[in-house]
């Protein structure tokens, strides 16, 4: 299979992404916002407590969080947070004792975006900002939460330190997708889930497909066969217990074209890591 520029896909998925930060407005292949979210079954409570400015910039392809089933005082990363929708999402559910959130990304103006509203809006949410927000310490008493620069292949955490790792969208982006989901592995105590919604394809993609950066970043070239992509999550020591197609589709022509020729699609998948752990609660930051 013909390898794809990976300094170029950089590039293009970066510029991209710190255009869905500032202007969210302007037409793109895929949809965004507030409709998007609702239509892929996000609870209108839930979004109606996240700012107003990160569920703008929300271009997710699915919904995990009844997969994740998170609990009161759990710990939570965000794989490829973007301007932070679900960041704050589980920020609310993993509720005000104990409860830690870790945004991860490596697009400078979506964590920007992020840390801006998560200080600014911390008393609104009931949450702590930790020092990924650059708001220094917070009296506040509700869960921390905080957004890091970093790359999903290389976590900046240590090991077995969370309970749920997600992401929404962003692992089809990665050339080096074992890498991503050995990581998650390695950052989840026993006992821990990785609830994730991403693009994968029925059909391998052609080597045309796969060399263009152009359509990497679209979420259509990095997306990998459907077994294959279970295959890598098992390969990093975690068992897959559910998956469920998403009611996603993609605007451009293009895209369009490629989802019905090769069956791009999106999923929203649960796999465990084998082990018991803790348990929710308090536990030190």
């Amino acid at each position: 299979m013909t390898a794809v520029d990976t300094e170029a896909l950089e590039v293009k998925v970066k510029e991209l992404y710190r255009h869905v930060a500032e202007e969210p407005q302007r037409p793109y292949h895929f949809e965004m916002g507030r409709e998007l979210a609702d239509r892929l079954g996000y609870p209108a409570d839930l979004l109606d407590q996240v700012p107003a400015e990160a569920v703008e910039s929300f271009a997710g392809v699915g919904y995990f969080f009844g997969l994740a089933a998170l609990r009161p005082g759990e710990h939570v990363i965000d794989l490829g947070s973007g301007s932070g929708m679900d960041a704050f999402c589980a920020a609310l559910q993993v509720g005000p004792t104990g409860g830690r959130v870790v945004g991860v990304d490596f697009t400078l103006e979506q964590l920007g975006k992020a840390r801006r509203l998560a200080g600014q809006l911390a008393g609104q949410l009931g949450l702590s900002p930790g020092p990924g927000t650059g708001t220094g310490p917070s009296p506040n008493p509700g869960p921390a939460i905080e957004f890091v620069e970093g790359r999903i292949e290389n976590l900046p955490v240590a090991d077995e330190s969370f309970d749920c790792a997600i992401s929404n969208g962003v692992i089809n982006l990665s050339p080096r997708k074992q890498r991503v989901f050995t990581e998650a592995a390695r950052v989840l105590r026993p006992g821990g889930r990785l609830a994730i919604a991403d693009i994968v394809t029925e059909q391998q993609l052609t080597d045309a497909i796969t060399a263009d950066a152009d359509l990497w970043a679209s979420c259509i070239g990095g997306a990998a066969q459907q077994d294959t992509y279970r295959h890598m999550i098992e390969a990093a020591g975690l068992k897959i217990l559910q998956i469920r197609e998403n009611p996603y589709t993609f605007l451009s022509s293009r895209a369009v074209g490629a989802s019905a020729r090769y069956g791009v699609k999106s999923i929203s998948l649960l796999a465990a890591k084998p082990g018991t752990g803790p348990g929710p609660g308090p536990r030190p930051r």
